[in-house]
C-alpha cells in the first residue's frame, strides 16, 4: 500500500529481483570466477588439501546466485568439500565408474528436469528430443554456458556414483532368519517381574559434581563421539541505539498536530493562513509530500498487501476518512483512504531480453553494445507491433535461458517478483500492451498476457519515522563507554551489566564465519571476525559502533582441538557421570540380597511390571532396556544383582516370562528389519566415514587475520 510499501523498501524488507527459472539460475553462475587471493589451503580431509582459492571461489559463486551469505555458505561449502573427499575415496577404492546411459537415466529422474515443463512433452512425460535441444541450445551459446552445463554434469554424475555406492552397500545388507526370529521374539516374548527401585533424583544434584576434569577425561574416552570444528566463545552486551519514550511521543505529536488546522504567515498577503488538517485537505499527494518523512504512492493495494495488524480496519474504512494514528515499522503514520478500484493480483507476461556486453549475467558471447541491443529491442517490438508471433519472437532472439523454451512466458508474477523497471510496466499496463523497459540484465520488449484482479485500495499516508532524539544518542553513547571502561578496569561483565541495567548474554559459541549474535540486531561479522582472529587473545575486550547500537563483546575461550571442551559437552556428558556418582551414593543404602531386605533398607515398596518386552522396555512410565533385559535373562524366582539403569538403580525378581510362540515363518519379519536396516545405511555410512576421518580445519586461521 503507498507509504507503507516505500516505509518496507525503507525498512529493508523488500528486494525486487529478476524472475528467473531454477535450472538457468542454477546453470548461469556455476563457473564464475571469484577472487584467487591467496594459495594457501584452509583444512584437509585425510591428507587431501582443500584450497582457500577453490572454497572462497565456491562461496562467492553461490553468493552472487543468490542462494545465500556468510556464515550459510562458508559452512555449507566446508560441509560439501569435506563429503566429497570422504565419498570421492571410497568411490575410487571402488572403482565405480558411470556410463553415458546411466547418466542419461540419472538426468531423466532428477526433479530438475523430470518436473521441467521445458523438457516434458504433452503427457507429461521426459522429452528425450527436447533436452537433446536444450543441449545444442547450450553449447551453441558459447563456451561459458557449455563448460557450466559440463560441470552440472559432473556434479550429477558424482550424486549418481555416490547413490550406486550405496545402493550397492544397502544391497549387501542381508537379514538373516536368525535376525527375524530373534526381532520377533524381542516384540513377542513377555515378562512379569517384582522389582525394587531408588531413583537417582532422591539424591540431590548439589551432592554429586561434576569437574571439568573428568568431562574432559570422558571426552577423551569417546573421542568420536565429541568430534568439533574449531570454535570460540564470547559474551556480550548490546546496547541498542533506539528511541526512548519520549521520542515516541514526540513524532505521535507530530502526527496529532497534522490532523489539526493550523496557522501559517502569509508573506504575499502579510496575513495568517489557516490551512487544513490532514482530514479535510483537499490535495491529498500534496499534503503528504510536504508534511511526511515517506512520499505520496499512488498505487492500490489488494487487502494481503497490506500489513497483517491493519489490513482489516484500513479495507474497511470509508473512502475520504482517517485510520490512525497507529504504529508501523517504526513510523507513526495516519492514512486516509483515497480510492478502491480492483488491482492486479498477479500477471501473466512474456518479454524478451536483449542483453548487452557489460549487462548483469551477460553471457560472455553477447558482444552487442549497450546501443545495438536498443535498436535490437525497437525492431524487435516494432515486429510484435506489426503481428508477428511474439513468442517466436522470444524464443529466436531472447538472452533469457530460463524462457527462451517458453516463448518468453513467466505465469503468475507476484508484485515485487521481478526488477522494478519490470514490475511497473506489467502492473502498470493494460492486456495486451507492448513496450520496452531497461534493466541491469538489458533492454527488456514486454507483452502483458493476462492480469489476475482483486479489490484494492488507495491510500494517502502522513508518516513520521520515530528516530532517537540527540538527547537519547548521547545518553546511550555514555552508557556504553562507561560499561567498557568498567569491564575493561577489571570489574565482572555480568555483574557490571546488571548493574548498568544492561542484559548480558552469557559464554556464547561462534563460528568464525557467523555474521550474527542472538539478541543483536544487524549483522555482526565484525565482531565476530575480531574474536575469531588469531591476534585476540582470551579476555580480550572491544566496542563495536554500527547505527543500531553499541555492541561490547569480550573473549572468554578458545578451542582450536577437534574436540570439544568440557564447557560444551558438559550437558551431554554431566548427567552420564552424574548418574554413574549417585548410583554408587544409592548402592551402599540397597544393602540386602533379596527385595524385602533391600525395599526394607531403603524404606521403599516392591513394585511390579506385567507382560514387558524387549521391544518395549517400560518400567513404570521410563525406558529401561537394561533392567528388562536382566528380567528376560533370569529363570522364574530368580532375583539379580544391583542393575544401574537409566532412571535408578534396580534390583528385580522374574515372576515368569511367556515365550513367543513360533511362526511357521518369519518372512514379514525379515522384511521388515531389511527396511529398517537400509534405511539407516546413509546416515550411518556418512557419520562412519566422518568419525574416521582425519578433518583439519584451518579455515580461520588463513582467512582471519
Amino acid at each position: 500500500m503507498a507509504v507503507l510499501q516505500k516505509i518496507r523498501e525503507k525498512s529493508g524488507l523488500l528486494i525486487g529481483v529478476i524472475g528467473l527459472s531454477l535450472f538457468a539460475f542454477i546453470i548461469g553462475g556455476l563457473l564464475e570466477g571469484g577472487i584467487n587471493f591467496t594459495s594457501r589451503n584452509v583444512g584437509e580431509v585425510n591428507g587431501v588439501a582443500i584450497p582457500a582459492a577453490d572454497y572462497t571461489n565456491k562461496i562467492q559463486n553461490l553468493e552472487k546466485n543468490g542462494q545465500g551469505k556468510g556464515s550459510q555458505l562458508y559452512n555449507q561449502v566446508w560441509t560439501n568439500e569435506v563429503r566429497t573427499i570422504l565419498f570421492t575415496e571410497q568411490l575410487e577404492n571402488a572403482g565405480l565408474r558411470l556410463g553415458k546411459d546411466q547418466l542419461i537415466n540419472v538426468i531423466k529422474s532428477h526433479p530438475t528436469f523430470s518436473q521441467n515443463p521445458q523438457f516434458l512433452n504433452e503427457a507429461g512425460m521426459f522429452d528425450m528430443n527436447k533436452f537433446n535441444t536444450f543441449l545444442a541450445q547450450m553449447k551453441a551459446t558459447g563456451a561459458q554456458q557449455w563448460n557450466a552445463w559440463l560441470a552440472y554434469e559432473q556434479e550429477l554424475s558424482t550424486f549418481a556414483k555416490e547413490q550406486m555406492y550405496m545402493n550397492m552397500i544397502k544391497g549387501a545388507v542381508v537379514t538373516t532368519n536368525a535376525e527375524a526370529k530373534m526381532a520377533y521374539q524381542n516384540e513377542a516374548t513377555k515378562v512379569s517381574f517384582d522389582f525394587v527401585t531408588v531413583p537417582y533424583n532422591t539424591i540431590n544434584d548439589k551432592d554429586v559434581k561434576v569437574t571439568d576434569d573428568e568431562i574432559n577425561a570422558y571426552v577423551k574416552k569417546y573421542p568420536k563421539q565429541f568430534k568439533t570444528s574449531p570454535y570460540r566463545k564470547v559474551e556480550y552486551v548490546f546496547i541498542a541505539n533506539k528511541p526512548s519514550k519520549e521520542d515516541e511521543v514526540a513524532a505521535k505529536q507530530i502526527i496529532d498536530d497534522l490532523l489539526k488546522p493550523s496557522v501559517v504567515f502569509n508573506k504575499n498577503t502579510n496575513k495568517n493562513d489557516t490551512i487544513s488538517g490532514f482530514a479535510k485537505a483537499t490535495d491529498v499527494k500534496a499534503f503528504v509530500n510536504q508534511n511526511s518523512d515517506v512520499p505520496f504512492d499512488s498505487t492500490y493495494y489488494a487487502k494481503d498487501q497490506l500489513p497483517a495488524e491493519h489490513a482489516e480496519k484500513l479495507f474497511s474504512t470509508p473512502v475520504g476518512s482517517i485510520y490512525g494514528p497507529y504504529v508501523f515499522n517504526d513510523y507513526y503514520a495516519v492514512s486516509k483512504v483515497v480510492a478502491n478500484k480492483n488491482v492486479a493480483e498477479t500477471v501473466d507476461a512474456s518479454h524478451i531480453l536483449i542483453a548487452y556486453k557489460g549487462a548483469q549475467r551477460a553471457d560472455a558471447n553477447v558482444t552487442i553494445t549497450k546501443d545495438e541491443a536498443k535498436a535490437k529491442a525497437d525492431a524487435l517490438l516494432k515486429q510484435a507491433q506489426g503481428g508477428a508471433d511474439f513468442a517466436a519472437l522470444a524464443s529466436a532472439n531472447t538472452n533469457d535461458m530460463g524462457s527462451k523454451a517458453s516463448g518468453g512466458k513467466y505465469p503468475a508474477i507476484k508484485k515485487g517478483q521481478m526488477v522494478p523497471s519490470f514490475d511497473n510496466y506489467i502492473f502498470n499496463n493494460p492486456v495486451g500492451k507492448l513496450g520496452i523497459v531497461e534493466s541491469e540484465f538489458g533492454y527488456h520488449v514486454l507483452k502483458v498476457d493476462k492480469v489476475n484482479e482483486k479489490a484494492g485500495i488507495q491510500l494517502a499516508t502522513v508518516a513520521k519515522k520515530i528516530e532517537s532524539s540527540t538527547k537519547t544518542e548521547d545518553l546511550i553513547y555514555a552508557q556504553a563507554n562507561k560499561f567498557l571502561e568498567n569491564v575493561e578496569n577489571g570489574k565482572d561483565f555480568t555483574k557490571q551489566a546488571t548493574t548498568q541495567g544492561l542484559l548480558a548474554f552469557p559464554a556464547t559459541k561462534i563460528d568464525p564465519f557467523d555474521d550474527q549474535l542472538t539478541g543483536v540486531e544487524g549483522t555482526q561479522a565484525a565482531a565476530i571476525s575480531w574474536a575469531s582472529s588469531k591476534n585476540t587473545s582470551v579476555g580480550d575486550i572491544k566496542k563495536f559502533d554500527s547505527a543500531d547500537g553499541y555492541l561490547i563483546i569480550r573473549l572468554v575461550n578458545i578451542n582450536d582441538s577437534d574436540l570439544m571442551h568440557a564447557d560444551d559437552a558438559r550437558q551431554m556428558v554431566e548427567p552420564i557421570l552424574m548418574n554413574e556418582k549417585k548410583a554408587e551414593l544409592i548402592r551402599k543404602k540397597m544393602n540386602g540380597k533379596t527385595l524385602e531386605e533391600v525395599a526394607k533398607n531403603t524404606k521403599t515398596a516392591i513394585a511390579n511390571a506385567m507382560d514387558v518386552t524387549g521391544a518395549n522396555p517400560m518400567v513404570s512410565g521410563f525406558q529401561e532396556p537394561l533392567v528388562v533385559g536382566n528380567a528376560l535373562g533370569r529363570k522364574a524366582n530368580e532375583t539379580s544383582q544391583l542393575i544401574n539403569g537409566r532412571n535408578g538403580v534396580y534390583m528385580v525378581k522374574t515372576k515368569n516370562i511367556t515365550k513367543a510362540a513360533a511362526l511357521p515363518n518369519y518372512l514379514t519379519y525379515k522384511q521388515k528389519v531389511g527396511t529398517n536396516n537400509r534405511q539407516m545405511i546413509d546416515n550411518m555410512v556418512f557419520n562412519a566415514m566422518f568419525q574416521n576421518a582425519k578433518i583439519e580445519d584451518n579455515r580461520a586461521k588463513v582467512l582471519l587475520r
